[in-house]
């Protein structure tokens, strides 16, 4: 790291210029929100914690740690360091840091990012028990090349580039390509729908009421005062993440709102709380708690504030979080100088009222802004009182790690300036998925039920935006047991042999418009392989009804949907039996629709199957899985199943056919499942004349058949067009007729 910085230079200055943008700052980051490493920082409303813009881009440096691995580029080399993220972070503030300067602005050079709720682990020990779904950074920041700050209050904006020891020439260029960008038309897509897709959330709201009664338990047995409670949505993202940002600082604007556009990941903030502000020896906190929603009526918004005043349990609750916080700031701060300025101040937002506190206290000589962050992060009023104790049941009791959500966000100077939110209010967008927490201080007279709603009234500018309604119940929905539950409540006890060995099996049907076409076929091969594996009776069960419960629960009447019945065998060598019975439902594309192609491009797959189990569609797949993943990372649709012998008859989902000269041939193996929609095929055929035949099939037939077709229950039978990137006749429109004849609902679904 020394010989990196070293050959980085040192910082000599900073060059600054008028801008003369007037139009609407959030439209000049809409210029730069496409690229890597721009962050936006927007201040919206009229607060006094409201008064700078200040956007970012083009970076020189990138400072990305988690755990005890850091890494730092600079100029595009980059150095893993086997250091903490935060004493890296104050190695690159000394050795940048720019001295004995007065800046008209909050910042002129710096870093700009955020600092995940999970860089707790590096300053405290704690256990880990919740899951890392996304393994984002546990801090992200970048130095940008351009830095534009815009002050609402005497309406400047300047322009700002770093100047450095090495490379000073590059200033011309830097200045004209953000000039350039400046002046292009907007391109960023202002799509930011979900069609509709509906919140999933980590909690039902059964289960967050419980968790809330945990908490007051242990708040009951002196554990802890206070804990901060959340629950965590998701719900599928493809739009642009800078235009949800745009949107949501129109409706609703918040003084620390933020935008990060990362390699692989994005964050939208919409924070209303400010975590440490750092100006020379001066520090400040805003901590918030008590929260109330809107009126829709004068009369209603006067009730709901008044009530948020005269709370006893808010006023306690927020001074909890003050004393709290008085004392990390206080760890690092002059002795007599930490005091609490205001107390309860009520700050009025678009959608919430919220009680405010604010702190204040003068740094001690010798202490930086990393030694602030490391006395008081994570902040109090997301977490609890006191405060290791209320991390350790959050992590118990929420199943996911918050990531970005309760840590801060903003910027760290080079020359003692820091602002930093409390991201709250906050979003994730990892691979087409944004995920977005919501909680509330849980106290010992907190009612689970109201705690529950508070969380509804955070999110709900959030949900509104992401799906164009408010929260509503976790989908999708599974029928288990007798039960309908959403999927992320279902589960099958750790001993059950399905869980320990793969022990059950599954049919996947196809169902069009409420009708399953080939079902009577599927349930009778399930219960053929229930009397061959499992004990006991085949269940007395009316699948029918039930499949069009699960339909109906998941809003699948109208359309083309996969349903999967599951059974594992359970722990149980003696009645009663403890099976699990599972049926769920999914929306269905067909295969070539997805794939834009004519028909399926087939791989060996180079790892042949030699399992006596594939005459039964076992829940022990994932040879198949694996077979898949092969064929996708090596640009096939499908993998082509060898068996021990060398011949084929399948591909990792569908059974083959060979066909010509009015001869079909069903290809023979040691162990095949014997498929449902290949019946139907040749079922078909030998109705049109065509002559059945079974034997071994090798892959070279697959190349001077006049016809191959694979088929499985949900796509049909479809033609093989490609075997190993060699081409093949496409064959006639044999496999169009013969799914006009099985599945008369099959052309909807190539449409949809």
């Amino acid at each position: 790291m020394d010989k990196l910085l070293t050959n980085a230079g040192r910082l000599t200055g900073v060059h600054t210029e008028i801008l003369n943008w007037e139009a609407d700052f959030c439209e000049l980051a809409a210029r730069f929100a496409h690229l890597p490493g721009t962050v936006a920082l927007l201040s919206g409303g009229d607060l006094d914690c409201a008064r700078h813009h200040v956007l970012g881009a083009f970076p020189w440096l990138i400072l990305e740690g988690r755990h005890d691995t850091t890494r730092l580029t600079i100029d595009g080399v980059a150095e893993e360091i086997s250091s903490s993220p935060l004493d890296v972070l104050r190695a690159v503030l000394k050795h940048f840091r720019l001295k004995d300067v007065d800046w008209p602005l909050p910042m002129a050079a710096g870093l700009l990012g955020y600092l995940a709720y999970d860089l707790k682990d590096a300053l405290e020990k704690l256990p880990k028990t919740s899951v890392d779904r996304t393994h984002l950074p546990q801090m992200l920041f970048y130095a940008p090349s351009i830095l534009v700050v815009h002050d609402k209050k005497d309406r400047m904006t300047r322009l700002m580039v770093p100047q450095r020891s090495v490379g000073e020439e590059k200033t011309a260029a830097i200045l004209a390509r953000f000039h350039r960008m400046a002046a292009e038309p907007i391109t960023t897509d202002l799509d930011y729908g979900t069609d509709g897709d509906a919140l999933a959330s980590n909690f039902t709201p059964e289960a967050y009421r419980d968790a809330v009664r945990r908490v007051i338990e242990y708040i009951r047995a002196g554990d802890v005062y206070q804990v901060n409670l959340s629950q965590r949505f998701q719900v599928p993202f493809e739009g642009s993440g800078f235009a949800l940002f745009r949107h949501l600082y129109k409706e609703n604007p918040a003084p620390f709102f933020a935008y990060i556009r990362a390699d692989d990941h994005q964050v939208v903030s919409t924070s209303p709380e400010r975590f440490l502000l750092r100006s020379g020896a001066g520090v400040e906190s805003r901590p918030i708690k008590g929260t109330r929603p809107r009126g829709r009526t004068t009369e209603e918004d006067h009730r709901y504030r008044e009530e948020l005043v005269q709370s006893t349990k808010d006023d306690a609750e927020l001074s909890m979080i003050v004393d709290l916080l008085r004392n990390d700031i206080g760890k690092v701060c002059a002795a007599g100088s930490v005091k609490v300025s205001q107390h309860k101040r009520l700050e009025a937002y678009q959608n919430v009222y919220h009680l405010v506190s604010v702190i204040e206290g003068e740094i001690d000589d010798g202490k930086d802004s990393v030694d602030l962050i490391e006395a008081t992060f994570p902040g109090g009023s997301i977490t609890g009182c006191p405060k290791v104790r209320a991390m350790e049941i959050i992590d118990e009791l929420e199943s996911h790690r918050r990531d970005v959500y309760c840590g801060s966000i903003g910027y760290i100077s080079f020359h003692d300036t820091m602002d930093l939110s409390i991201a709250i209010r906050t979003a994730t967008i990892v691979n087409d998925v944004l995920a977005f927490s919501v909680g509330g201080g849980i106290v010992f007279d907190s009612d689970p039920q109201a705690e529950y709603e508070e969380t509804l009234h955070k999110g709900h500018t959030l949900s509104t935006a992401c799906q164009g309604h408010p929260i509503q119940r976790p989908t999708p929905m599974v029928w288990m047991n007798g039960r309908m539950l959403p999927a992320h409540s279902a589960g099958v006890p750790v001993n059950d042999q399905g869980l320990l060995y793969g022990y059950g099996f599954f049919e996947t049907l196809r169902v069009d418009n409420s009708h399953a076409p080939l079902l009577d076929a599927h349930l009778q091969r399930f219960e053929k392989t229930w009397t061959a594996l499992h004990p006991g009776p085949f269940p007395d069960l009316t699948w029918e009804d039930i499949i069009a419960q699960v339909i109906g629960a998941n809003d699948l009447q109208d359309t083309c949907a996969a349903v999967k019945i599951l059974a594992t065998r359970g722990s149980r060598s003696e009645p009663p039996w403890d099976h699990t019975l599972c049926v769920s439902a999914r929306p269905y594309i067909h295969r070539l629709t997805a794939n834009k192609a004519k028909g399926l491009h087939l791989g060996c797959y180079p790892h042949p199957r030699q399992t006596p189990l594939a005459d039964h569609k076992t829940i022990n797949y994932l040879y198949y899985l694996r077979a898949g993943q092969w064929a996708a990372q090596n640009g096939f649709h499908e993998a082509l199943i060898l068996n021990p012998d060398g011949t084929v008859s399948e591909t990792n989902t569908a059974n083959l056919l060979i066909i010509s000269d009015r001869e079909a041939v069903r290809p023979t193996s040691p162990a095949v499942l014997p498929g449902v929609m290949a019946r139907a095929v040749s079922r078909q055929l030998a109705e049109w004349a065509y002559r059945i035949t079974e034997r071994p099939v090798r892959p070279d037939e697959l190349l001077s058949a006049q016809t191959v077709l694979a088929a499985n229950a949900l796509m049909g039978a479809v033609p093989v067009t490609r075997v190993d990137h060699q081409g093949r006749s496409e064959g006639s429109d044999l496999w169009v007729r013969l799914n006009d004849a099985i599945i008369p609902e099959w052309k909807k679904t190539m449409e949809q």
